[in-house]
């Protein structure tokens, strides 16, 4: 069933459970489970926050929190229990045997956002196998789990499909989209690897769900990518080609946004989509500054991108929503700008930065290539900014000019032309 096929927003309760010692994350965190329970088209009816010392390994909130909920449910014909944390399978048994309706948690419920976005095959693929994955370990010992698969939240993607079968097909079924998922990973491998030939800079615009990366690329490049003033809005990654103010184009890619506590299915079924992040030149960091946790939101991109290994990458902090933005001025580590993506001007003062940017993460050298190697000098040109050159004799010397990592990248046989680095 899929959410144009729902005759109305399902009745939810959030739940949320937290340690007492973060107590003031609690709040915070249950708003954005609202809202993204507001992007799975769900209506939220009540809320229940429970602090503890520590979690229950078999409810995770107390027994007598969970008879609470269940009374709540049935007073207000609540649809769905959509639980803050990650339940154990343990957990989601008990619960679900107590409390009359669906219960979801956080992980279950990003991941069915996915699957409600993914438009492009790849994408569909690593929803599918980060739901089975997620799944799998959750059908074991339970009676009347697939009861609740009839479709609504917590359903969409492989739900109707898959998961009626038993746990060997569900194997197997990974086993498929692992395999297919290789074959899509080699296919983008020779698109990065022709790009890579062509010498074409990367940028990738990464950020928070929600933090005005479509926008922006929108607004830069002319692409025409939903903007929803919703969580995860877009979920395929898109590239365009834009010109910066020096002539050069290079190709700015709008990456899927991340979120707290993003779910480790997730992170591991889209790694091949997020490599092309670590292939970035210039990675763009855009953020929020109008959201009241905007650092918080900072710090959850950050992790993310050390997991993923790309935390070396020269980056450019974007404080985005200017318009909008609250008094108190953000910093980062590094170079950053403020702007607002709808405001022309701002546009051209990112354009310039990023610019200047890639021009910093430069090096500069000197070579003396044989004339009669007419490769290597054609080639060298083709990767460089040519500063000058000149022919002595048999020995043609060029000074040139080229990103950091594409020198890392130069071909052993023309490295060993290079003179002079510096």
């Amino acid at each position: 069933m899929t959410i144009g096929e729902m005759n109305q927003r399902e009745r939810a309760i959030l739940v949320g459970c937290g340690l007492k010692a973060d107590e003031a994350n609690l709040d915070s965190s249950l708003d954005e489970l609202a809202r993204l329970a507001d992007t799975a088209h769900a209506e939220t009816v009540a809320r229940v926050a429970q602090l503890r010392d520590q979690y229950d390994p078999t409810w995770l909130i107390g027994k007598g929190k969970a008879e609470e909920i269940a009374r709540i449910v049935e007073e207000k014909a609540i649809d769905l229990a959509i639980f803050d944390q990650e339940l154990s399978p343990r957990q989601l048994a008990r619960l679900e045997d107590l409390i009359p309706c669906k219960v979801i948690d956080r992980t279950q419920l990003i991941l069915d956002i996915f699957a409600m976005r993914a438009r492009t095959k790849e994408g569909s693929l690593q929803v599918e196998l980060a739901q089975l994955e997620y799944t799998l370990p959750r059908l074991i010992g339970r009676g009347k789990e697939l009861s609740r698969l009839g479709g609504g939240i917590g359903t969409r993607g492989p739900g109707e499909k898959k998961l009626e079968t038993d746990r060997r097909h569900i194997r197997r079924r990974i086993h498929e989209l692992k395999r297919e998922l290789e074959r899509v990973r080699k296919h983008r491998q020779l698109h990065q690897s022709r790009r890579r030939k062509m010498e074409i800079v990367q940028v990738a615009l990464v950020g928070y769900t929600n933090a005005g990366k479509s926008t922006l690329l929108n607004r830069l490049t002319g692409a025409d990518v939903l903007e929803e003033d919703r969580l995860f809005a877009t979920l395929d990654p898109t590239s365009r080609f834009l010109e910066l103010p020096s002539g050069e184009k290079v190709l700015l890619t709008d990456t899927v946004g991340f979120i707290r506590h993003l779910p480790h299915h997730l992170v591991a079924a889209f790694r091949s989509t997020l490599e092309q992040v670590k292939e970035a030149d210039l990675l763009v960091h855009v953020v929020d500054q109008s959201h009241p946790e905007a650092m918080e939101q900072m710090a959850a991109v950050e992790r993310v991108l050390r997991e993923l290994e790309a935390d070396h990458i020269p980056a450019l902090t974007v404080f985005n929503k200017q318009d909008r933005a609250r008094e108190e001025v953000l910093s980062a580590e590094g170079e950053s700008i403020s702007i607002s993506a709808l405001e022309g001007k701002d546009l051209e003062l990112f354009k310039e930065k990023m610019d200047r940017m890639l021009h910093a993460v430069q090096v500069q050298g000197s070579a003396e290539i044989p004339v009669s190697n007419g490769e290597i000098i054609s080639h060298l040109y083709q990767m460089a900014d040519v500063i000058r050159s000149e022919v002595t004799g048999l020995t043609m010397k060029i000074d040139f000019r080229l990103p950091r990592r594409r020198y890392e990248r130069m071909p052993p046989e023309m490295k060993a032309c290079i003179r002079k680095v510096y």
